[in-house]
C-alpha cells in the first residue's frame, strides 16, 4: 500500500484517523499498532513474521541487557547478538543472491540459488532496531518493557517502508505521553497534502522523461543530460515527498519526527549536500559507523578509511548491486578530496559556480544510482560525456514543450523558495497575509483536485525508496 493511492487516502487513514481520534488515550497506541501491521502485511503478509521475530529478538536482548546491567561482558554480548540478528536477517533476504551471482561471477560457476522477494522497508526498521539496542547499551536511553509498545514503535506505517529513520530515543516520550493538539493536526495535514502534490503531480511526471531518455541507444548529449537531470528531480521530489507525508502523519498523531531534507540541491558542495540529503541516514552512519571508528579524531590515513568504510557500507545499503557501491565509493572519495584537498578553495568560489559544481556532480551520481545494469549503465555515461548520438537532437524540443513546465516547478520547489515567501509574507499586516492565506488555499485545493485526477487515471505511481 502506498500513501498516494485512492484506497490509501480515501479509506483506510480516514478509518484509520477516525478510531483513532475516538478511542481513550490508552488505547490509540493499539490502534496504530493495528492499522500499521495491516498497512505492512497488505502487499507481504509473510514479512511481517520476520519483522515481528526481528523486534521480538531486540525487545529480549534489552532486556536482558537492562537485567544484566552490572555486567559488562554480558551487555556487550547481547548488544552483539541483537547486531548480528539485524545484520543476518538484512544479509540474508537482500545480499545473499547479490553475493551468490558475485561469487559465481569471479569463480565462473553456475551456482544455484532461489530468488527471495526483498521485504519492503527492511534497510529502514532494521537500522531502527539497531539504533534502539546501541543506544540501550550506552545508556542514551532507557529499557522499553512493553513489547506492544517497542512493536509499535518499529511498525509505526507513518515511516515504516521508506522512513524517516527514526531512533527510539527521539520518540520515546511521546510512545507513552503524547498531545495531539489541534494546530499539529492542521499543520500535520497541510505537510502530508504537500508531500502528495509533490509526489503526484511532479516526481511521477517526470519518470516517464529518464525512461524514454534511457530507452534509446544513442540518446543525443543533451537528451541524456536532460534526463539525468530528470531522474535526479524525480528522486529528490519522490523520496523528500515521502518523508514529507511521513512527517505529517506523525504531527496528526502526536508524533514530531525528525526532518530528513533541507532542500540538498541547493547545497554548494558534496559535504553540504549530505547534510541536506536524507539526514536521518548520514546521521545514523555518523553516529553508529563513523564515530565509533575515530571519526575525525585521528590522523588522516585513518579519517580516509574511516570515511571509506562509511560510505561503501552506504552504498551497499541502497542496494545489493555494483552500481550502488560504486555509487557510494564515488562520494567517498569526493568527500575525501573536499577534506584534504579542494575544500578550502571551494569555499573562496563563488557560489553560483559552486552551485554549478555540486550539481555536475550529483547528476553523474544519480545517473550510476539509477541504473544497475551495466550494459546500459556506460553508454548512458559515454552518451553524457559525446557527441556519438549527436549535440541536440529534435527530440529536445518534444520534451521541452512537454515537461518545460514541471521541470521549472520543481526546480522551484527543490529550492528554498517557499520558506524564504512565507518569512517575507509574515512581515506584511494582517490584511495582506489573510489575503495571502485565501490564496493559498484555493491553489492548495485546486492543486489537490487536479492530484486526485491523476491518481485516478496514472498507472505509472511507484515511490522509488521502498525497494530499498
Amino acid at each position: 500500500m502506498v500513501f498516494s493511492s485512492l484506497f490509501f487516502y480515501f479509506i483506510y487513514l480516514p478509518l484509520f484517523l477516525v478510531l483513532y481520534y475516538v478511542v481513550p488515550r490508552a488505547a490509540k497506541n493499539y490502534v496504530l499498532l493495528a492499522f500499521s501491521l495491516v498497512f505492512y502485511a497488505w502487499g507481504e503478509p509473510v514479512y511481517v513474521f520476520l519483522m515481528l521475530g526481528m523486534t521480538l529478538s531486540d525487545y529480549i536482548l534489552g532486556r536482558l541487557m537492562h537485567k544484566y546491567d552490572s555486567s559488562k561482558s554480558k551487555r556487550k554480548l547481547f548488544l552483539v547478538l541483537s547486531i548480528v540478528i539485524d545484520l543476518s536477517c538484512l544479509a540474508f533476504f537482500k545480499y545473499a543472491g547479490f553475493l551468490v551471482g558475485t561469487i559465481g561471477s569471479i569463480s565462473g560457476a553456475d551456482i544455484p540459488f532461489m530468488e527471495i522477494a526483498l521485504p519492503i522497508g527492511i534497510s529502514f526498521f532494521t537500522f531502527q532496531t539497531m539504533s534502539y539496542t546501541i543506544d540501550l547499551y550506552r545508556r542514551e536511553v532507557t529499557v522499553e518493557k512493553n513489547y506492544a509498545e517497542y512493536l509499535m514503535y518499529v511498525s509505526m506505517f507513518p515511516q515504516l517502508i521508506a522512513g524517516p529513520i527514526v531512533r527510539y530515543k527521539t520518540v520515546k516520550q511521546e510512545l507513552h505521553e503524547r498531545e495531539i493538539k489541534m494546530q499539529d493536526v492542521i499543520d500535520g495535514f497541510i505537510r502530508f497534502i504537500y508531500g502528495l502534490l509533490k509526489k503526484v503531480l511532479l516526481a511521477n511526471r517526470l519518470g516517464s522523461l529518464f525512461d524514454d531518455a534511457l530507452a534509446l541507444q544513442n540518446p543525443s548529449l543533451a537528451f541524456a543530460w536532460l534526463g539525468a537531470i530528470a531522474f535526479t528531480l524525480q528522486l529528490y521530489l519522490d523520496f523528500s515527498a515521502y518523508s514529507d507525508m511521513a512527517i505529517g502523519l506523525g504531527k496528526m498523531l502526536g508524533f514530531k519526527f525528525d526532518e530528513n531534507f533541507n532542500y540538498p540541491l541547493s547545497a554548494k558542495s558534496v559535504t553540504d549536500f549530505w547534510r541536506r540529503w536524507h539526514i536521518s541516514l548520514s546521521s545514523w552512519f555518523r553516529d553508529y559507523v563513523y564515530i565509533p571508528l575515530g571519526g575525525n579524531r585521528c590522523r588522516i590515513p585513518r579519517q580516509i578509511f574511516n570515511l571509506a568504510v562509511v560510505w561503501f557500507l552506504t552504498g551497499l545499503w541502497h542496494g545489493a548491486s555494483w552500481n550502488y557501491v560504486i555509487w557510494g565509493v564515488y562520494y567517498g572519495i569526493l568527500l575525501c578530496l573536499e577534506k584534504f584537498v579542494y575544500g578550502k578553495y571551494l569555499e573562496k568560489a563563488p557560489k553560483f559556480l559552486r552551485h554549478v559544481y555540486l550539481c555536475l556532480i550529483i547528476v553523474i551520481g544519480f545517473t550510476v544510482f539509477a541504473i544497475e545494469d551495466f550494459s546500459k549503465l556506460i553508454p548512458y555515461l559515454g552518451s553524457m560525456f559525446s557527441t556519438k548520438g549527436g549535440l541536440c537532437g529534435k527530440e529536445i524540443l518534444f520534451y521541452l514543450q512537454n515537461y518545460g513546465f514541471v521541470f521549472i516547478v520543481s526546480i522551484v520547489v527543490s529550492m528554498p523558495v517557499f520558506p524564504a515567501l512565507e518569512k517575507k509574507i509574515s512581515g506584511f499586516g494582517c490584511g495582506a497575509r489573510k489575503t495571502f492565506g485565501i490564496i493559498y488555499a484555493v491553489i492548495f485545493a485546486l492543486l489537490f483536485v487536479v492530484a486526485v485526477s491523476y491518481m485516478v487515471s496514472d498507472t505509472y505511481n511507484p515511490f522509488l525508496y521502498f525497494r530499498f
